[in-house]
């Protein structure tokens, strides 16, 4: 692979977790994004109560997101063996905990209302 490009990317993810798997979590992920776009722009402000709850889940999506790449792919964590490795792992973490803090933030400001309003 000599050059990395979007074709590639999708190419390699397809491969890891299946095409059907791969644009399901493409679909959901673009549905919470603008469900997270559609809350902020009809609240016009952000809730701090809200966005505190939101970080609190924030180890959890990033463990989360560790372990289904781990179950989707054919090696183990004793398999990790050199620096991008790692990188790897750290990359797949924080996007999990954001994508966890995005969907109970925008979870709660869809279903909950907020006191005193």
């Amino acid at each position: 692979m000599k050059e990395l490009n979007l074709a590639t990317l999708i190419a390699v993810f397809e491969e890891i977790f299946g095409r059907g798997l791969f644009w399901a979590m493409v679909a959901v992920a673009a549905l919470i994004t603008l469900a997270y776009l559609y809350v902020l722009i009809r609240d016009r402000a952000v809730s701090w109560r809200k966005f505190l709850l939101a970080q609190i889940s924030m180890p959890f999506g990033a463990i989360l997101a560790v372990v289904f790449v781990h179950a989707m792919t054919d090696s183990g964590f004793r398999d990790v063996g050199g620096p991008i490795d790692l990188i790897a792992l750290l990359a797949i973490a924080a996007l999990g905990a954001i994508g966890m803090a995005i969907l109970v933030y925008t979870v709660q400001s869809l279903i909950g209302r907020e006191r005193g309003t």
